[in-house]
């Protein structure tokens, strides 16, 4: 049972080691493809055990819990890292024409990789001290590769990004030190036990919202979102694609493990404020993408939107309300990194992102139109995409425990969302080019147009599979969200049977 646990944690390390070596030809990037391709497969047989055994757990080095180092999959964690998997798989084969020589002689390769790999570990991990630790992989490697290149915009986007994300960095560690104080333990399972015995549990409450914070910043919530938009139009497509699908998820999933297995003693107080804080995420993020004019700025704010959807679901903690932020989580992070790969062909085959100075791509590039289409209406919900049944099963929830106010939001947001999404249809793809220019897919060549085509079109087929054979979907996101509400066996399989 540890290879199966350790091997997609060890896989991006070791990729990102031999593409390193490599950087200073073409073999580099074909070690980056190999080894996502690779981790794919390690992550379909991790997802394999989860289903035939439920959670699954190992202590690294030989040390019992709670005293060593625990990696542990349960179905959220499952297909988390095997949703990061293919993310992965698709950026690394469409950087193969997107990252430039000089990019991967700066180490993107090695970067991209040791991205995925703090990802794959703040899914698995299954302390908290070490879920910090994965938290600032992800912030060095992503800061390298936000910079690289050292344009003025990366540059001024990465300062406002690893400033804010260092604020958070320090409430995270100053959290975690408090638990410690109070619990005694660092494993999350152990610290699920022992957190009700806690005498002050003012104090816990005091700690969550510390946590709520920090895990905010991560996720780019309201009102502590400034950095993302700031950043994620600024450096290559193929790194704004992971950023957009994977980066804000991580925050997302360690807002949902901790407030459904540590802090779940005062809903009544901590899940109202993450409802209102749901609420005003998806309203500031859906008006922000409505004021901008340029593609990816577009994009990102729609991030911020999307992401309350997510916090929604877990404020509401139902089962329903929970199996729906599951469900949208795996929505969003295939949908989101595909829009930012389109844009690259956009830009690409255009010229710009900007909606002012482009136009033409669906006369021109019907094919990237269709492209497009798919991802962009499942964005905003349209049926029978699997935008749809995110949506659906989120308002059921709410509506299901009388949450009006939230459900009208969530409804709301979504029409606005169309309107971002027909705004780049109709400005990007339908209306001629503002300088008459005659932009084409052919100028690239047939190699570079299965580079960048082949995973936009994977994850493309991807949104429709889950749109319209939505039900294996619900009913996994159904039994992830039982595991969460009673984390009684991810607790005995950690602990060793005791409860």
């Amino acid at each position: 049972m540890t290879w199966t646990l350790a091997t997609p944690l060890v896989l991006p390390f070791l990729t990102a080691v031999l593409a390193f070596l490599a950087r200073y030809g073409t073999t580099g990037r074909w070690f980056s493809v190999a080894g996502n391709a690779v981790l794919l497969a390690a992550s379909i047989l991790l997802m394999a055990r989860v289903l035939d055994q439920g959670v699954i757990a190992t202590q690294m080095g030989g040390w019992a819990a709670p005293f060593g180092i625990t990696l542990v999959a349960d179905y959220l964690s499952a297909v988390m890292v095997i949703i990061t998997a293919i993310t992965a798989l698709a950026v690394s084969v469409y950087a193969l024409t997107d990252i430039d020589v000089r990019k991967e002689q700066l180490g993107y390769h090695a970067l991209f990789n040791i991205l995925i790999g703090g990802v794959v570990g703040a899914f698995l991990t299954g302390d908290l001290f070490n879920l910090y630790v994965w938290f600032e992989v992800m912030l060095i490697s992503s800061f390298g590769l936000l910079i690289l290149g050292g344009n003025k915009d990366q540059i001024d986007g990465g300062i406002k990004y690893v400033t804010l994300n260092l604020i958070s960095t320090i409430l995270f560690l100053s959290g975690i030190g408090l638990l410690y104080g109070m619990t005694g333990t660092l494993n999350m399972a152990d610290m699920a036990r022992a957190i009700d015995s806690v005498e002050n549990q003012g104090l816990v409450t005091v700690v969550a919202m510390m946590f709520m914070v920090a895990f905010g910043v991560k996720a780019a919530v309201f009102p502590l979102f400034f950095w993302l938009p700031a950043a994620y139009h600024t450096p290559a497509f193929s790194v704004s694609a992971v950023f957009a699908g994977l980066l804000t998820k991580v925050g997302v999933y360690a807002l949902i493990r901790m407030f459904t297995l540590v802090f779940d003693g005062d809903v009544g107080f901590t899940h109202q404020i993450l409802l209102w804080v749901a609420a005003l995420t998806m309203i500031t993020g859906v008006l922000g993408a409505a004021a901008q004019n340029d593609i990816r700025k577009i994009l990102s704010f729609h991030i911020v939107s999307q992401i309350g959807y997510m916090i929604m679901g877990l404020a509401l903690f139902t089962p329903l309300a929970l199996a729906g932020a599951v469900f949208y989580l795996v929505h969003h992070i295939v949908v989101k990194a595909n829009l930012f790969l389109i844009a690259g062909v956009a830009e690409r085959t255009a010229g710009s992102t900007d909606l002012n100075r482009i136009g033409g791509l669906y006369k021109s590039a019907p094919l990237l139109a269709v492209l497009f289409f798919i991802p962009a209406f499942s964005l905003a919900g349209f049926p029978p995409l699997s935008g749809f049944w995110a949506k659906y099963v989120l308002v059921a929830a709410a509506i299901e425990i009388q949450g009006w106010i939230i459900a009208a939001v969530a409804l709301l947001v979504g029409l606005l969302t169309i309107f971002s999404m027909t705004k780049i249809w109709a400005e990007a793809f339908w209306k001629p080019h503002p300088e008459g220019a005659d932009p084409a897919l052919s100028q690239l060549t047939p190699q570079a147009r299965r580079h960048l085509l082949i995973p936009i079109a994977a994850l493309a087929a991807m949104t429709l599979v889950i749109g319209f054979s939505p039900d294996p979907f619900v009913t996994f996101a159904k039994d992830a969200a039982a595991q969460l509400l009673d984390p009684t066996a991810y607790i005995t399989t950690v602990l060793g049977g005791e409860a």
